[in-house]
């Protein structure tokens, strides 16, 4: 007995000096990551693929499912957000920024609730040129490198003393206070039926729009570089937050109750005739049309609830459910085509965004994806993985793969797109300190821009114009981070593969034929489901997800009632993979996940492949990692890699801070570390199939060659991210 016990401990040691020795080797392989001389060499440097300047081919225009500009030119978008009190800076920061981000590959740039406090302080509509001259000197260092910008400036316009006068009831605005800071004494939530505070709103851009750039000598009604104008941010009738808002301010609530009994009394006639349509349901104890103090309760997660359970239950939707919806929606049109006139009245020809926030499930979801679609681009919004709140910081945190399952995750936000406007994603990040995160920009630019045929793309948030010391934001640690080494290392390659158009679009696979009419009378129903968890969105359908990795997947809002049109899914299934039906992309997800591109300009892995062999046409590698991202790419703007004379090699794992430490089911950050960031090496075995002599380079953290080469031996070469300490490497051929 004694023995055994010896022998258990002596294992039990064994298995904790081998879990220790492997995870300090493995820590000591890592190496710092050291980014300097962003501007050395045009080694990796794509201002010189931007279109230099914004604007040149006129105004940004929708053209049915496509943007194109006024003179016909096709256009993506690949860009960021910058937000806050940024696009105010000193011109001496807005000429590095222009470079920096050219350097990398954007060619749009989404402004963000930059208007808050840039109006003259006592009204909170006027702008002065003291306040708009750095922001007048960004646009014009933008403009001259070719990235556009877009306006998404209101996210609760902030009222001001001197708007008092024009405002139903100023203080209990001034007054009102919410978990979330930046809603306070704000126009959000109410401005969607309140025409006090949209008139204030629809100034403030009016004024924006007037105001002339000195340095472009041109309104910005006039500017082509001005590539969208969003309505508002992450806002819509029916969202859950304007309830807290109106329980602040008894005024507005009233008016909107006044709204809503006046429309039911058009619609009934009376009290008794209100109360036999609805079952005497939905009315609380003293409201009467006869009060006007009938409440339509504006809240997507009552409205989802309900629409859930009359799937789930084969029973009608209730008509006070129904007749709410209609009305908020009837509210919600007014105020975005009162909105869109007066901002087509300064002449502005560009495009417009509704607002990027989705409204819950069932008819309350589809009623408010329709106003957006009248008018303009549809927009979206998502995050994945991560903890809670907006810091890095110890506790339990999702560090899950989206590549584990099809159609999840970010990808999942495209179940939105419709199928005859312009799709785009204004904000959207894989959350630290999920280990995967390299993984969420090839997803969206592969599955996404290419396959999807996405529209637009800005990651959520570029708030430096260099890489950050730590892989969160500082000072506050923030967690929407787009200048760590497993985001912006990316994008070079991923912004030629885009503008290249590498990866085809897909033939639409599944089309869902949703007439709204039908809707509000029960004849029709959509059994698909958002799950939101703060940010985080996720989606379900009535078709396999699987879908979105064959082709196209949409919406249509027809004039009447249609079958939906879903393909023959299965075909490109076998088993646990799916093809795309523009025979370039493969994806396993069989056990963790991975997908590969082969394209003629881009040939890549993504996720968890270890020692697999990728066979893809002018390339055949594998790696011995347990998770990379590995991009070849033709750094040649019209040749493929069959022609191309230099190619780009990506190769990124994970990424974290110094002294980070996971607990052992790595569900848990224990410590979040400090600076320099470590790199996880990655290596590829990489056989070349061309008869082409050639030169291969490292290159180091921002691109610039190193004077060593790397050996190669019949058209076989090693790329040891370990030896090299690398994450780039350059192939010239003779």
């Amino acid at each position: 007995m004694k023995s055994n016990l010896v022998v258990h401990y002596l294992c039990i040691c064994s298995f904790f000096f081998c879990f220790t020795y492997e995870s300090v080797f493995a820590q000591e392989r890592w190496f710092v990551f050291s980014p300097q001389d962003y501007f050395a060499t045009q080694t990796l440097d794509l201002s010189h693929w931007l279109d230099a300047p914004a604007g040149k081919h006129g105004f940004v225009q929708m053209k049915g499912k496509d943007l194109i500009f006024q003179d016909g030119t096709p256009i993506k978008f690949w860009g960021t957000n910058i937000a806050s009190h940024l696009p105010f800076m000193p011109k001496e920061q807005a000429q590095v920024w222009a470079k920096f981000l050219a350097k990398y590959g954007f060619n749009a740039v989404r402004f963000h609730k930059f208007t808050w406090d840039a109006t003259d302080g006592k009204y909170s509509t006027l702008i002065t040129e003291e306040n708009w001259k750095n922001f007048d000197f960004l646009c014009q260092e933008l403009r001259k490198t070719g990235i556009y910008y877009g306006w998404s400036h209101i996210y609760g316009h902030r009222i001001r003393s001197g708007d008092s006068t024009r405002l139903l009831a100023y203080k209990e605005l001034a007054d009102t206070k919410f978990p979330w800071s930046h809603l306070n004494a704000t126009t959000a939530s109410l401005v969607n039926f309140a025409e006090d505070l949209q008139n204030l709103n629809i100034e403030l851009t009016v004024n924006m729009l007037n105001h002339k750039n000195p340095l472009t000598g041109l309104r910005y009604a006039d500017d082509p570089a001005l590539s969208f104008i969003e309505l508002q941010n992450e806002d819509n009738i029916f969202w859950s937050a304007i309830e807290e808002t109106l329980k602040q301010t008894p005024t507005y609530r009233a008016l909107l109750c006044k709204k809503f009994s006046q429309w039911l009394l058009k619609k009934y006639y009376s009290q008794e005739n209100l109360e036999k349509a609805w079952n005497r349901e939905g009315i609380k104890e003293g409201e009467h049309l006869g009060k006007e103090n009938i409440y339509p309760t504006p809240n997507h997660g009552l409205f989802s609830w309900e629409y859930e359970q009359a799937i789930k239950n084969k029973q009608p939707v209730k008509q006070h459910i129904l007749d709410k919806i209609a009305f908020l929606y009837e509210e919600q049109i007014k105020f975005y085509n009162k909105f869109v006139a007066a901002i087509r009245a300064t002449g502005y020809k560009g495009t417009i965004v509704g607002s990027c926030w989705q409204a819950g499930t069932g008819i309350s979801h589809l009623y408010n994806l329709y106003a957006d679609y009248q008018v303009g681009i549809i927009d979206r919004h998502n995050y994945f993985g991560g903890g809670q709140g907006h810091d890095l910081k110890a506790g339990k945190f999702d560090n899950s793969s989206m590549l584990s399952q099809v159609g999840s995750g970010l990808l999942g936000t495209g179940l939105q797109q419709v199928s005859d406007r312009p799709f785009a994603i204004s904000e959207w990040m894989s959350l630290i300190p999920n280990e995967w995160t390299a993984e969420s920009a090839p997803l969206l630019a592969v599955y996404g821009m290419g396959l999807q045929g996405w529209d637009a793309s800005y990651t959520f948030a570029t708030d430096y114009p260099h890489f950050t010391e730590t892989i969160q934001t500082p000072p506050w640690g923030g967690i929407y981070n787009a200048c760590s080494p497993t985001q912006l290392a990316l994008y070079p390659a991923l912004a030629m593969m885009i503008y290249r158009n590498d990866v085809k679009e897909g033939e639409t696979i599944a089309n869902r034929n949703v007439h709204l009419p039908s809707m509000l009378e029960n004849k029709q129903f959509l059994n698909e489901k958002t799950v939101q968890d703060h940010d985080r969105k996720s989606f379900t359908g009535d078709f396999p997800l699987e879908a979105m990795a064959i082709g196209k997947v949409s919406i249509s809002f027809t004039d009447k009632l249609k079958e939906n049109e879903i393909g023959e899914i299965q075909k490109f299934c076998k088993g646990k993979t799916v093809s795309s039906n523009t025979q370039q992309l493969f994806w396993d997800y069989s056990v963790k996940g991975f997908f590969t591109i082969n394209t003629s300009g881009t040939k890549g892995l993504v996720g968890f492949a270890k020692d697999k062999l990728h066979r893809l046409g002018e390339v055949d590698f594998s790696t011995s990692n347990e998770f990379a991202v590995i991009l070849v790419n033709s750094l040649d703007k019209q040749e493929g890699l069959d022609k191309a004379k230099r190619w780009l090699i990506t190769t990124v794992a994970r990424a974290k801070n110094t002294g980070m430490e996971y607990d052992a089911e790595k569900k848990s950050l224990l410590k979040v570390g400090t600076s320099p960031i470590l790199i996880e090496p990655v290596k590829v075995n990489l056989k070349i199939n061309k008869k082409a002599k050639y030169k291969v380079y490292p290159l180091d953290h921002v691109g610039n060659r190193r004077l060593q080469e790397i050996p190669i031996s019949k058209h076989t070469l090693v790329l040891d991210g370990e030896k090299y300490q690398a994450i780039y490497y350059e192939i010239v051929f003779e």
